[in-house]
């Protein structure tokens, strides 16, 4: 499996950005899908989540209500809506896949990450 996330750069606070992942390698509805963030000198951080049906979405308590989590089974693609954006969102995110029938909760397959810098 590999995953390709694109869509960063630099914008101001308040704007929108839309991150993708696009998906290869294996079937992409056999995956729960998820993004995370990591900040430069701290620890990374669950954003979102979709369970690989797509009924099912999860967020982080710090972008509740602003982002959305998406997929597109036809494109094999991943999505991340995120909206009214914050300096303390800047952060490079990566995406990452968990197949349906793993035990445990780890995620099995990341992204290289795509870079997010929100201006003041």
């Amino acid at each position: 499996v590999q995953l390709q996330a694109s869509g960063g750069g630099l914008v101001q606070t308040g704007d929108s950005l839309r991150l993708s992942c696009a998906f290869s390698g294996d079937i992409f509805s056999n995956y729960n899908m998820g993004w995370f963030r990591q900040a430069s000198g701290k620890a990374r951080e669950f954003v979102a989540s979709i369970t690989y049906r797509g009924t099912s979405t999860y967020y982080g308590d710090s972008v509740q209500g602003r982002f959305t989590v998406s997929r597109d089974v036809a494109k094999n693609t991943l999505y991340l809506q995120m909206n009214n954006l914050k300096p303390e969102d800047t952060a490079v995110y990566l995406c990452a896949g968990q197949w349906r029938y793993s035990p445990g909760i780890d995620y099995n397959y990341w992204g290289q990450g795509t870079q997010v810098t929100v201006s003041s």
